[in-house]
């Protein structure tokens, strides 16, 4: 067994409020409950002695393990291939009473079965609650084993041939399967206090397991998509599903925290908390897949915000939230945890959610642009908050800011900022004539055109015949991508192609692309990164739009292959090909789905 697999080497199961990831060897090192955002339950991932692990394994010598999807669900498989029988692990999530409703109370069923000889399977439970910081004591009767901590509690139940033994204050087992014969753990992480759940049997877990795979069917089976990659495309839904918090319709960037962007660097933040960048963005891709409910809840918790207006940076709107629209991210360093192959140091929390980015405003306006019943969504009252938050943006948009890669080196006037508030005054003055709402068209009007002739004049740089990061520099950044997936420029227009070209030169590398160069634009921080996948899928669906179908199709083909095995992507892709940053990434995976869409279109057109 690996001391830290590589990032990739996971799976993800979830139930629409948290979610676990289960290594490729049969080991769920990351699960946090009752929310995404919760404190860890089991954090190896983070630390191999400290962070606590729920393993089902074979150790057999001459074993080769496979991992895969059922087909259009959220249902893990495991499979050991030993010399002596082939056995599996199947894992999920079942499904809460109403997904809507935040729930303490959340179980992870792990069934193992052996389709062929025998396999010997070895069990271990061991929760460290808090992120490994806290203690817990052990009941342990028969097939049953509780771990209660100060601020939270754990239930496992065994069913089957698996006896459980002590060991200290965890518990672990071996159990010998043939073919044709069944057993299972059921976890239940929990509250303090908490009564025991229901007593599992085989008929409740069979239900579940149904309940599941009908769910995900159903859920998919309403995708509208059905151009080429629709595997991809779908296993990209679904993730995006499976991180968005259910109660509020917010999504989490990703399901982890501190994983790095460079092995033993520093760049390593904490993703599960909701972005209005990211989040803003998925809404296309849930639209443009027939996902109309999930893109109105996010737009519903979008406008909460607008009306709420509570912040920690004193603006209208923040960059990222927690789940529920708490604005207060305060970070922490957990010094006791090693960190991911020794990349310390791991961040609880994100200090980032106080710094200036002025790019969300167009992000967030862009979102509710897409609505299709704005006066349902909103209401009157929804759109004079909107309308005023525009107005204030009149004001203020003119500023330097930290920029989309929340840079920790110093405000700049960031072209991208810049593009994005252009976007805000766009949407907004459509959607005031669409609607037929009130608004202060001359002024909104004014500022549209304001900051397009600003970008033109000093984000062009006629020396590198391309648009650059921040004004007076000579920097190329991949976040001007968007720029032709906005509407601002046209996508064969010379500028924008002359940009494009730059960036094949500087910032693509064998079809991955970076987001910038770190050594000619300071970033604050020590250390290098790999390519961007997000700017990666941003590139083809440029190249898509410019009519250079060739070299997108072969670029999309190109970052498909550094999926893992189960479809997923993180934040980056390494030198060598490794999976780098917290994963799964939900920006990742809505800009597949975009790419994918964008050129699946040009293809046919």
């Amino acid at each position: 067994m690996h001391r830290y697999p590589p990032i990739a080497d996971h799976g993800l199961v979830g139930d629409l409020q948290t979610c676990a990831l289960v290594s490729a060897e049969g080991v769920v090192d990351w699960f946090c409950s009752p929310r995404f955002d919760s404190p860890s339950v089991f954090g190896r991932l983070l630390d191999h002695e400290r962070g606590g692990h729920f393993s089902i394994t074979v150790e057999a010598p001459g074993t080769t393990v496979r991992q895969l999807y059922l087909a259009d669900s959220a249902v893990l498989l495991t499979r050991f291939l030993t010399p002596d029988g082939v056995g599996e692990v199947a894992d999920f999530m079942p499904l809460l009473p109403d997904p809507a409703v935040p729930a303490d109370r959340h179980t992870l069923v792990r069934v193992l079965r052996v389709v062929r000889g025998t396999v010997r399977f070895a069990v271990e439970c061991r929760p460290r609650f808090d992120y490994g910081r806290e203690t817990h004591g052990l009941d342990l009767d028969g097939a049953t084993a509780r771990f209660t901590g100060a601020t939270a509690s754990a239930h496992l139940q065994v069913l089957g041939a698996i006896a459980l033994e002590r060991d200290g204050r965890d518990v672990r087992a071996d159990v010998e399967l043939t073919a044709g014969q069944r057993a299972a753990a059921v976890l239940t992480l929990d509250a303090p206090g908490a009564g025991p759940p229901e007593p599992a049997d085989e008929a409740s877990l069979r239900a579940a397991f149904d309940g599941v795979r009908f769910f995900w069917h159903d859920w998919i089976g309403r995708c509208r998509y059905r151009g080429r990659w629709q595997a991809q495309v779908n296993r990209s839904a679904i993730t995006l599903k499976l991180l968005t918090y259910a109660p509020s319709g917010a999504p989490v960037a990703a399901a982890t925290m501190g994983l790095p962007e460079q092995v033993g660097g520093e760049r390593n933040w904490d993703y599960r908390y909701t972005w209005i960048r990211d989040a803003s963005l998925s809404v296309r891709a849930m639209v443009d897949l027939g996902f109309t409910e999930e893109a109105d809840a996010f737009r519903r918790w979008l406008g909460a915000r607008f009306r709420d207006g509570s912040t920690v940076s004193g603006e209208p709107l923040q960059i990222m939230y927690r789940v529920d629209g708490d604005p207060h991210l305060g970070e922490e360093v957990l010094d006791h945890l090693e960190g991911w192959r020794g990349s310390a140091p791991v961040r609880a929390g994100n200090g980032a959610a106080g710094q200036l980015q002025l790019d969300i405003y167009g992000e967030a306006v862009h979102a509710y642009a897409q609505a299709g019943d704005l006066a349902q969504l909103a209401g009157y009252d929804g759109w004079l908050r909107f309308a005023a938050t525009v107005d204030w943006l009149c004001e203020h948009w003119d500023r330097p800011d930290e920029g989309i890669w929340e840079t920790r080196g110093g405000r700049q006037d960031f072209t991208y900022s810049r593009l994005m508030c252009w976007v805000a005054f766009d949407r907004a003055v459509r959607m005031a004539h669409e609607f037929g709402r009130p608004a202060d068209l001359p002024r909104w009007t004014a500022a549209r055109d304001a900051v397009l002739h600003q970008v033109m004049e000093r984000g062009w740089s006629a020396e590198r015949q391309a648009f650059v990061q921040h004004y007076g520099s000579e920097v190329l950044d991949a976040s001007l991508l968007m720029m032709p997936i906005t509407r601002f420029i046209a996508p064969r227009d010379p500028r924008w192609l002359s940009t494009l070209d730059a960036m094949d030169r500087e910032l693509v590398s064998d079809s991955l692309v970076y987001r910038y160069d770190p050594a000619a634009s300071p970033d604050g921080l020590r250390g290098s990164e790999g390519t961007f996948s997000l700017c990666s899928f941003l590139y083809v669906d440029a190249l898509a739009r410019a009519g250079r179908l060739e070299q997108a199709r072969y670029a999309f083909d190109k970052m498909l292959t550094y999926a893992n095995h189960v479809g997923l992507f993180a934040e980056e892709i390494g030198p060598t090909g490794e999976q780098l940053g917290n994963f799964p990434q939900a920006f990742t995976h809505l800009a597949l789905i975009t790419a994918a869409l964008s050129l699946d279109e040009a293809l046919d057109g």
